[in-house]
């Protein structure tokens, strides 16, 4: 076996121009499926990021009714103990309080549905980067009396900063809840459904608007990584009993889920096509290394060298050029992928535009996960590996005296 491998391996660099022909096609191979993966993963990453950050959060903790009944009546008591056992966490970043509730947001003749986020503008702040987002006036304060409402909401009431803003709503177990408040801000919300409904307001206020005295709809869990929601949600969902449960984002918003995942189904049709391109790629650089050589193999089979041995040293070689393909299509992929990360593909003109109005930012992004190289690498050296066997067929039903007179 050896003497097998040194023999395919100093084969390669007899005719190198042959062998580095063989290898580009892989490598491009590797490049193109890992650059593809690395942008379409990006965007599943930041879809993932503006609902994380901007709505929902990794996780929530409610009431244990409130979510298949979201009304004000099932919130909860805010207990110090009960953050203080989330906080204990280790993967846990911070949690953040939040009431929410819905309401009728109006301005002289004009009235809008609207959704009334109580929250801690510091925490929001710190979770999100809220106050970056507002565009006129300024942000909240704790224990503002005043409002944060999207644009789109401001633009339909006719208001601006300064302006008044009437909420009429239904409060904690049915108590009128109606109130004037100033608008601080305006803010461009990411989510373009929320930018035309969001009012923003701080929690002391909301809580005495509804009347619901230090009461919450949800605590926001943040954690330090994506990757370790499951296992912080794991010990959380045997920690947290009854009244409370606690959700991910993911169950949270099941859409969105079922939006990516068909999305990705998209793409494992594109990159079919695309391995099935690569894949024909590297059938035609063998079977021309095979047809090149062929008087070369007739001799070695005609002076005595067993055919199994000689299929045995042209699947080494084919392994190697695999190899070296998937090797150094990573290494390329590494740093291009990288880069690209740190510096997304800027779009403009229309497509710029839809991508604002569907609530991304206008760029294309790229994620450098671990998983986007070596799937591609695996699924491009599998392919190298089942187009080897046709060389070693190729091998087994060799006529040496037919090759040699080729």
């Amino acid at each position: 076996m050896g003497t097998n491998i040194k023999l395919a391996w100093r084969n390669l660099w007899r005719n190198k121009r042959r062998t580095l022909i063989t290898v580009a096609s892989i490598f491009f191979g590797v490049v193109f499926s890992a650059y593809m993966t690395s942008m379409q993963e990006g965007s599943y990453t930041k879809m993932v990021e503006i609902v994380v950050k901007f709505y929902s959060g990794y996780m929530q903790v409610h009431h244990e009714d409130y979510w298949e009944n979201k009304s004000i009546n099932n919130t909860f008591e805010y207990s110090s103990e009960l953050k203080d056992m989330i906080l204990a966490n280790k993967d846990v970043d911070d949690v953040i309080p939040r009431l929410e509730s819905f309401g009728l947001a109006s301005s002289k003749e004009l009235t809008k549905g609207s959704m009334i986020f109580g929250i801690d503008p510091q925490g929001e702040d710190k979770l999100n980067q809220l106050g970056l987002k507002v565009r006129e006036g300024k942000y909240l304060q704790p224990n503002d009396s005043g409002v944060v409402i999207g644009a789109g909401l401001a633009k339909y009431l006719q208001l601006t900063v300064n302006d008044t803003l009437v909420i009429i709503s239904q409060g904690y177990h049915g108590v009128s809840a109606a109130d004037k408040f100033p608008i601080r801000g305006i803010i461009k919300h990411v989510s373009p459904e929320l930018n035309k409904m969001i009012v923003y307001m701080s929690l002391p206020k909301c809580q005495e608007f509804f009347g619901a005295e230090n009461r919450l709809t949800s605590l926001v869990v943040h954690v330090i990584d994506q990757d370790h929601m499951k296992r912080s949600l794991r010990r959380l969902k045997e920690s947290i009993e009854s009244p409370y449960s606690i959700m991910s984002w993911e169950e949270m918003q099941p859409e969105v889920v079922q939006q990516i995942e068909s999305d990705r189904a998209g793409g494992v049709i594109m990159k079919a096509i695309l391995y099935l391109v690569i894949a024909f790629g590297i059938l035609g650089t063998i079977m021309m290394m095979i047809m090149e050589r062929r008087r070369e193999f007739g001799v070695m089979v005609a002076i005595g060298m067993k055919k199994a041995k000689l299929a045995s040293v042209i699947f080494f070689e084919t392994l190697f050029i695999g190899l070296l393909g998937v090797i150094s299509g990573i290494l390329f992929s590494l740093p291009l992928l990288y880069y690209q990360s740190a510096n997304p593909i800027p779009l403009t003109g229309q497509a710029a535009e839809l991508m604002e109005d569907f609530g991304f930012a206008p760029y294309m992004f790229f994620s450098v996960q671990w998983e986007v190289f070596s799937q591609q690498a695996i699924s491009v050296f599998i392919i190298t590996l089942i187009i080897a066997v046709y060389p070693v067929i190729s091998i087994l039903r060799l006529k040496a005296i037919k090759a040699m007179r080729g």
